[in-house]
């Protein structure tokens, strides 16, 4: 399978902003660590970051035909991005959103995502594994 890891604002700074909830590993480590856990599986995953709603659209839409499956963490984008939702109806790529926090404990806005509905499933509260998580279902899947 060929995945597509996008990951929205702010998560460029994982290792770095608040460890207690992200943890302590920074987002290269995490994108090696998802390519390696691809590899192990005859896959292959690519990873894209980006602060900006419409570099994350664009990646949606230049998806199509070259992925299998998105395992995106939209970020805050999760929240109040109907363009994004939009974007991940408009291709026919199953996603399977992730965070790396548990999202229902935190503060009350964290708890509704406006582009899950686009989406196989989601995924919280796991850390970094739940990228792992969802690249495994895809692959549970595929068989």
């Amino acid at each position: 399978m060929k995945f597509l890891i996008i990951n929205g604002p702010n998560l460029n700074l994982l290792g770095q902003r608040e460890p207690g909830i992200y943890g302590e590993e920074n987002y290269t480590a995490l994108c090696g660590r998802l390519r390696a856990f691809a590899s192990a599986h005859q896959s292959t995953a690519e990873c894209f970051q980006s602060n900006h709603e419409g570099a994350i659209i664009d990646a949606i839409h230049a998806a199509q035909g070259n992925y299998d499956a998105i395992i995106m963490n939209p970020g805050a984008f999760t929240h109040y991005s109907y363009a994004i939702l939009d974007a991940l109806k408009a291709v026919r790529i199953p996603c399977i959103e992730v965070h790396i926090s548990n999202v229902h404990q935190r503060e009350e806005f964290r708890h509704r995502s406006v582009t899950a509905p686009a989406c196989v499933g989601q995924i919280c509260g796991l850390g970094l594994y739940g990228y792992e998580a969802a690249m495994r279902y895809f692959l549970c899947m595929s068989n």
